[in-house]
């Protein structure tokens, strides 16, 4: 993404002024939410906020929505097709304001595919190199959650669960709540390798939206503490 002495990598700290902070976690874990009231927080305390999602590039979401119809997406297309997707976020919606001295909050960063693409078939060393250019986070939340809280969450807030998020797509059951079951366990397990190879600040999302919101801005204050304000933001 950049060379020489400004190239930057997952596996060490990135040279711009801005701070980015990510939320991991399985569908049904809260982190959206936790992200929302997080936002809030930091501009009503006078910061500048840029928020980011998973999955946001429009070229690319038309193509991915098309083969998730069709079911036509293997393991490795699906991986390259979310890259592809992360290199445009990273691009035009997380680098220009890091370079402009905002803080950037992500719902889901690579991690996302570290999980689901690995579950999926993918070689776990495989999908690293492939989002080896990614910035690395100042701060990393995954939330972690019991497997059967998010399935009540989940099926208590929606009509239906969707295809992919259930991995209906791997033959794991013919039924889609114990396919989610299945398909989100196992992501869970990759979550947890993760937690020290990547150092995710865990949060008991089992706990209530406010005990989780206290430990939430604890730590960003604390990720904070060297962080200057941008007089003027342009992007």
């Amino acid at each position: 993404m950049l060379s020489g002495r400004n190239e930057i990598h997952l596996d060490k700290p990135h040279p711009f002024p801005g701070k980015l902070i990510v939320v991991e976690g399985i569908d049904g874990s809260g982190k959206s939410t936790q992200l929302q009231l997080a936002h809030r927080w930091l501009e009503s305390i006078g910061h500048t906020v840029f928020f980011t999602e998973w999955n946001s590039a429009d070229l690319v979401k038309a193509v991915t929505k098309k083969g998730k119809k069709k079911m036509v997406l293997t393991p490795t297309t699906f991986c390259l097709l979310h890259a592809t997707d992360f290199a445009h976020r990273l691009v035009y919606s997380i680098i220009p304001p890091l370079k402009a001295g905002m803080i950037v909050l992500a719902d889901r960063y690579v991690f996302t595919a570290f999980g689901r693409d690995v579950v999926r078939g993918c070689d776990p060393k495989w999908v690293r190199k492939v989002y080896r250019f990614a910035v690395k986070p100042d701060l990393a939340f995954y939330f972690r959650v019991p497997i059967d809280t998010a399935i009540d969450r989940i099926v208590n807030s929606r009509a239906a669960i969707k295809t992919y998020e259930a991995g209906m797509d791997m033959g794991l059951s013919n039924d889609t709540v114990e396919s989610f079951g299945i398909f989100q366990g196992r992501i869970l397990r990759e979550y947890a390798k993760m937690v020290d190879e990547y150092g995710l600040t865990v949060v008991d999302a089992a706990k209530s939206i406010t005990e989780q919101q206290r430990v939430v801005r604890q730590a960003i204050d604390n990720v904070l503490e060297d962080y200057k304000k941008p007089r003027a933001v342009a992007i």
